[in-house]
């Protein structure tokens, strides 16, 4: 028998203390956002709006470019993927406390410098001018375009996720999601996602408040909040670690429950009752169900909110396309000390659970160790999560896709001196080391203290929080830490937002269609630029992907092989011409484009085809490279008059 009696992580008192806390840090963010307006009236509108003058200072400059490379991914999808596949995720993102060295001190000076004499504002801006060609611009601001979507779609399920996590026990907030349900059936878009009305509200809200701050106050209000968010960030992480080692009894202990787990079982469950009932039982995501089989005892954890209708005796949920479907998602817990000590859940009524099917992990199943040693499990790939070929595509692809991203080129634009680059560079990289390291103990830790959350490893950060703040009495604290990864949603939404906005406003309207535009209207565009393309990237994400950490990888690693080779080459090589600059983006880009699309083709979700077992990102950089150094040898040098504009004094 199964029933479902949800104990709050948080108590009502305590949740209502938690958003409190919560509150105020939205609250301080909007009041920046105000202050960075009232700076805006006194200057230049594009420049000011998009590039804060190019005036930032050490702090600014360093926090922001951290802020916005901690995305959504570094707090939802990182954790995600620490929880699911053990110890071995540290090699996956070890290079990442050297990605300042590369990406700051590879292209800051010579990209700032070439800004400079060019009077650019965004990344489409500089490839225009230094090649004089409108049409190279373009294709640069589509490519923004294509994969900026995508990620604004992953970071808008990240901060939906979180805010949810927070208020799930509050009364109002389950009333008023209740009444959105009512709302939304059968409207075009939203109709379709009715069941899951929690997370659509916190989309709203989460979508308001990023796209009303970034839309008033510009890149300075992003940069302000940025800095506020970096130390939030590193202030949740700082005070979650010792918590999470207290829970579990220290980092000892934790790693020898590791180092005895199995993988669980993937499994589609048929759950049913004798007689049939007069209203509809739900049956939500994340129930825990027990199995007595005389001696045996078998538990699982449903990956699906199902329902039995009213009549009938099997419950159903929602798969693909619509269709209703008897064989409920889930997981198995294979640990035997986990297996004993967990709880069915009440759901009121005797149900009946039989297992239809079991598919154990393809890497790992059965053996323990596999969560404290290389390469981890996986549930796909019998090569385990980061074999060695991985995890030297890995290093690289983190080392240098930082520095081939537009957003964090466009804050290399930004600051004032060559002092403030060399301190930045040094901040970010002890920062980065705050950040990652102890994410990565802290849910190894979370694997002993929360078990089953397989089933939606994206939620783990603010659940993690939460339950190690109720261990200590001091719930208030949990809106501070679920802060932490919220902060590290909106500060790389915010930037993305800008992005796009200004690839719109000033690389296609103003530089394209028309060239004497008012500032005024300029100003009026812009604005509806980011409201508009935070609405529909909001539509986007209401059936957002599974993983967000998969579209994190694909978005990024993409930028950087489509923009990584054609600006290097064309900062430092005075003889790189418009043909070698465009065939390497585009090259870069279809190589990318092709692997991730068989990838995916065969895994039926977002994946990469690993050629020669390399990840995408290398291979496609080498592309790059490879087709603008040929392309660029094969034709024409460029004019005269630009080179000596760009490498002579």
């Amino acid at each position: 028998m199964n029933s479902l009696t949800f104990v709050p992580l948080l108590a009502e008192g305590g949740s209502n203390a938690a958003i409190v806390s919560f509150s105020i840090y939205i609250l301080g963010v909007m009041v920046l956002a105000w202050l960075s307006n009232r700076l805006l009236q006194s200057k230049s509108f594009l420049s000011e709006y998009f590039l804060g003058s190019r005036s930032l200072g050490v702090w600014a400059f360093a926090l922001t470019f951290a802020a916005t490379s901690s995305s959504g991914g570094s707090f939802i999808g990182f954790p995600s993927l620490v929880y699911t596949h053990g110890w071995i995720v540290a090699l996956w993102i070890g290079s990442y406390m050297i990605v300042p060295i590369v990406s700051m001190g590879l292209l800051a000076k010579r990209i700032n410098q070439v800004g400079r004499k060019s009077g650019a504002i965004t990344i489409p801006d500089i490839l225009r001018d230094r090649f004089e060609s409108p049409m190279f611009g373009a294709v640069a601001t589509g490519l923004i375009v294509f994969f900026m979507a995508f990620n604004l779609i992953a970071q808008f399920k990240g901060g939906s996720v979180i805010l949810q996590t927070l208020l799930q026990d509050v009364p109002l907030f389950q009333t008023a999601s209740n009444g959105l349900a009512d709302m939304l059936h059968g409207v075009p878009i939203l109709g379709g996602s009715e069941d899951k009305p929690g997370y659509l509200l916190c989309l709203f809200v989460f979508t308001a408040a990023v796209v009303l701050y970034t839309a008033y106050g510009g890149f300075r209000a992003v940069v302000w909040t940025d800095v506020m968010q970096g130390f939030v960030m590193v202030g949740g992480v700082v005070l979650m670690l010792p918590l999470a080692i207290w829970a579990v009894g220290g980092l000892g202990n934790a790693t020898r429950e590791m180092a005895q787990m199995t993988p669980p079982n993937n499994v589609k469950l048929e759950l049913s009752i004798s007689d049939s009932l007069s209203e509809s039982l739900n049956i939500p995501h994340n129930s825990w169900l027990v199995l007595e089989e005389g001696d045996q005892r078998r538990v699982f954890r449903t990956a699906a909110r199902s329902q039995i209708q009213p009549g009938e005796q099997t419950a159903s949920y929602r798969a693909g396309n619509d269709e209703q479907s008897q064989a409920i998602p889930g997981i198995e817990l294979t640990y035997a000390k986990q297996i004993d000590s967990q709880m069915a859940d009440d759901l009121g009524s005797d149900v009946t659970v039989r297992v239809v099917e079991t598919k154990e992990y393809v890497g790992g199943a059965g053996r323990a160790g596999v969560y404290v040693t290389g390469p981890g499990p996986h549930a796909t790939s019998d090569a385990g999560f980061l074999p060695f070929s991985l995890a030297v595509s890995f290093f690289f692809m983190w080392t240098f896709s930082g520095a081939g991203q537009p957003s964090n080129m466009v804050r290399l634009m930004a600051f004032n001196n060559s002092t403030t680059l060399r301190r930045a560079i040094f901040t970010v990289s002890i920062y980065y080391t705050l950040i990652y390291f102890p994410l990565v103990i802290i849910f190894c830790c979370a694997r002993v203290l929360l078990p089953g959350w397989e089933t939606e490893s994206d939620r783990i950060m603010p659940e993690m929080a939460k339950v190690t703040t109720e261990l200590i009495n001091m719930p208030w604290l949990a809106g501070l830490l679920v802060a932490a990864p919220f902060a590290a949603v909106m500060s790389t939404m915010d930037s993305f937002l800008l992005m796009i906005s200004s690839a719109i406003v000033r690389d296609i309207y103003q530089r394209n269609i028309n060239p004497e535009a008012s500032e005024k209207s300029i100003k009026q565009l812009t604005y509806v630029a980011t409201i508009g393309v935070g609405t529909i990237a909001m539509l986007a994400a209401v059936s957002p992907p599974q993983f967000l950490q998969d579209i994190i990888v694909f978005t990024g690693s993409g930028l950087s092989t489509s923009f990584l080779a054609p600006v290097a080459l064309m900062l430092y090589w005075p003889r790189f011409n418009r043909q070698g600059a465009v065939a390497g983006m585009l090259g870069g880009f279809a190589t990318h484009v092709t692997l991730y699309t068989i990838g995916t083709i065969q895994a039926g979700k977002v994946d990469a085809y690993k050629l020669f077992d390399f990840h995408p990102f290398m291979v496609g950089l080498v592309a790059s490279f490879v087709i603008a150094i040929a392309v660029t040898c094969l034709t024409p040098p460029p004019p005269e008059h630009l080179v000596r504009k760009y490498f002579y004094k």
